[in-house]
């Protein structure tokens, strides 16, 4: 028996739907709708301000400008600010839609990412799939412990706090399997080659070193230096940036 892993869906619908057979047990680790795709500059924010404005917020943060980046976001469209949300918002429900047809065909378990809305994410769910966040579930013999969200960076809807994230995997105790958005605070794990930006969260490596349960799997990193790490007798696995590889890790329960 197995489960499939997937991670960064930003708004990969059909790709997902077709990632594993039928009735499989499929978890989701955060970001499910794209508001923008940095290597083709395609998503929601785009189609909802233009691609010139995104061209030069992207080019900003490849550069490592961040704070450059937010502030010209700012002033690019401050006067249209309420329309851009109302329109990215309803253009985000509908991504979310999308990917709650696809997960209608599996038996599956959705934590968020730093791009989520989760009120949003969880009023679309399917009926067969379960929200889970700061809690831990039983698969095929496995206790699976998941805690979402992205680190503090830009202020997104879907980030929390260290100290949210350190009361969360204090909520789970020891657990087979750790699920998070986000990597520990390991430099080859948490640095994307492309984005630069590190997305590293210190409570996540205190909790491997201290419960060293069997795996952690976690997203968020697109290119990142490594895939795979051990962390004392933790695995440590990057699901992947589903939406450019539309392929799923599988944890095979039989025997790890």
């Amino acid at each position: 028996m197995s489960f499939h892993l997937v991670s960064d869906v930003h708004g990969a619908a059909d790709a997902l739907g077709r990632v594993a057979p039928a009735g499989s047990t499929v978890l989701v680790l955060g970001d499910l709708v794209n508001l923008v795709d940095y290597r083709t500059t395609e998503g929601i924010v785009p189609d909802v301000v233009g691609t010139d404005i995104v061209d030069k917020v992207v080019a900003l943060r490849a550069e490592g400008r961040y704070d450059d980046a937010s502030a010209l976001w700012v002033e690019l469209s401050r006067d249209r600010l309420s329309d851009i949300r109302a329109d990215v918002a309803a253009r985000m429900r509908s991504e979310y839609l999308a990917v709650s047809a696809a997960l209608s065909r599996y038996r599956s378990f959705v934590t968020y990412g730093n791009v989520d809305n989760v009120d949003m994410l969880i009023s679309t769910l399917p009926d067969s799939a379960t929200f889970v966040d700061g809690e831990s579930v039983e698969i095929d013999g496995w206790t699976v412990g998941f805690a979402g969200g992205g680190v503090p960076a830009i202020g997104s809807s879907g980030e929390v706090s260290h100290e949210d994230m350190a009361d969360k995997l204090a909520r789970l105790g020891p657990v087979d399997v750790l699920c998070t958005h986000v990597p520990p605070s390991v430099e080859v794990l948490s640095t994307d080659v492309i984005g630069g930006r590190p997305k590293a969260s210190p409570p996540i490596l205190a909790y491997l070193l201290e419960h060293q349960p069997r795996f952690h799997y976690f997203g968020d990193v697109h290119q990142p230096r490594a895939l795979t790490w051990r962390i004392g007798n933790t695995v440590c696995r990057n699901a992947g940036y589903f939406r450019a590889t539309g392929r799923s890790v599988v944890h095979h329960t039989e025997d790890g």
